[in-house]
C-alpha cells in the first residue's frame, strides 16, 4: 500500500488542485519533448534539462537529476520515453529523501517543549502573516493553546493584520504597536506564554530592514532576549517564501540563511503558479526541510509537506 493512501481525500484533492498549474505546464512541455522519440537519448535529455530549469527547479538540481538519468540510461542501455515519467518520479523522490525532508503527517509539536517557540521570517508580500494565521488555526485545531507575537513593528499594517488573524482564529496576541522594540515584543510574548501554560508561540518579525546587517542584528537580538526567558528557544526559525516568484524565492532563501539560522521553510502560493519546481530546487540547494506548503487561500489550505504525497500528487494527480 502506498503511503499516499493514508492521507485524507480532502487533502489529496487540495494538493492535486494546488499543483495543477505546475503539472499542466511541466507535462505539456515533457510531451512535446518526446514526440517522435522512442528512447531516451541526448536530445531528450537536453529537452528535459531545459524543461526542469524553466520550471524553476534550478540549474544545480536540474543537472543532478539529469546526471542520474544519464547514469540509468548508460546502465540499462535502452530506456523508452514511456518510462521517463517513472524514472523522473523515482529520481525526484530520491532527491527529496536526501535533503532533510521531515515527512511529518500532522501539525504536531515535539514532546517536552512547552511553549514551542516559532520565529517566522520572510520579506513582505510572501504571505508571512497569512501563514502565521493559518498555522495558528491548524495548531488550535489539534487542541494546542496558541499565542501570537506581533514583533514586526516597522509596519502598522503588519500588527493590524496579525491582530485580525488572532481574532479570526481565536487566539491571544501580544502587541505593543508600531515602532515598539521587536525584541521587547518577543520577550513579552514568550514570558506571557510561559505564565499561561501556552503550547505554541508564533512570533512575527520584520519583513524588510535597510540591509542584511540590520536584519541579522535584529533577528539576533530577538533570539537573545527570548533565550533570557527560555534558554532553548526559539525551537524553530521558519522562513516563508512565495513559490510563485521562482528564483527570487531562492535568492531570498540565500539572504535569510546568511542572516539567521533558518531551520524550516514554508512555501506559499503553489496554487497560483507553474513554478512549483522551486520546491525541489530550494530543498536540494539549502538542505533545509520544507515543512509547510500553501496550496490555496482557504484557512485550512496550509499543509504539512510530505515528499511521498507531493511526488505522488505531482506525477499521478
Amino acid at each position: 500500500m502506498s503511503l499516499f493512501s493514508f492521507f485524507s481525500k480532502e487533502k489529496k484533492e487540495s494538493l492535486n488542485e494546488g499543483l495543477s498549474k505546475t503539472k499542466e505546464s511541466f507535462f505539456s512541455k515533457l510531451s512535446k519533448a518526446v514526440i517522435g522519440k522512442s528512447k531516451v537519448d541526448d536530445e531528450v535529455l537536453d529537452n528535459l534539462e531545459e524543461i526542469l530549469i524553466s520550471s524553476d527547479v534550478g540549474v544545480k538540481t536540474t543537472l543532478k537529476i539529469i546526471e542520474r538519468i544519464e547514469s540509468r540510461v548508460s546502465r540499462d542501455k535502452y530506456l523508452g520515453t514511456q518510462q521517463l515519467n517513472t524514472i523522473l518520479k523515482e529520481e525526484i523522490a530520491g532527491l527529496l529523501a536526501e535533503n532533510n525532508t521531515l515527512d511529518l503527517q500532522d501539525f504536531d509539536i515535539p514532546e517536552g517543549k512547552r511553549p514551542y517557540v516559532i520565529v517566522v521570517v520572510g520579506v513582505n508580500g510572501v504571505g508571512k502573516t497569512t501563514t502565521i494565521g493559518k498555522l495558528a488555526y491548524q495548531f488550535k485545531n489539534k487542541g494546542y493553546q496558541v499565542m501570537l507575537g506581533a514583533a514586526d513593528t516597522f509596519r502598522a499594517a503588519a500588527v493590524d493584520q496579525l491582530t485580525i488573524w488572532s481574532e479570526r482564529v481565536g487566539v491571544p496576541i501580544i502587541s505593543q504597536g508600531m515602532g515598539a522594540d521587536p525584541a521587547s515584543v518577543a520577550f513579552d510574548t514568550v514570558k506571557a506564554a510561559m505564565a499561561r501554560n501556552t503550547d505554541v508561540v508564533i512570533i512575527d518579525t520584520a519583513g524588510r530592514l535597510h540591509n542584511k546587517v540590520n536584519l541579522m542584528n535584529e533577528l539576533s537580538k530577538i533570539r537573545k532576549v527570548v533565550q533570557k526567558v527560555m534558554p532553548e528557544a526559539p525551537h524553530e526559525v521558519l522562513l516563508v517564501l512565495d513559490a510563485s516568484t521562482g528564483q527570487n524565492a531562492v535568492e531570498q532563501c540565500r539572504q535569510f540563511t546568511a542572516a539567521t539560522e533558518v531551520s524550516a521553510l514554508a512555501l506559499t502560493k503553489l496554487d497560483g503558479t507553474a513554478k512549483g519546481g522551486v520546491v525541489l530546487g530550494i530543498s536540494d540547494e539549502f538542505k533545509i526541510p520544507v515543512k509547510y506548503i500553501g496550496v490555496g487561500e482557504k484557512i485550512d489550505q496550509l499543509q504539512i509537506f510530505n515528499r511521498v504525497e507531493f511526488v505522488d500528487s505531482f506525477f499521478n494527480g
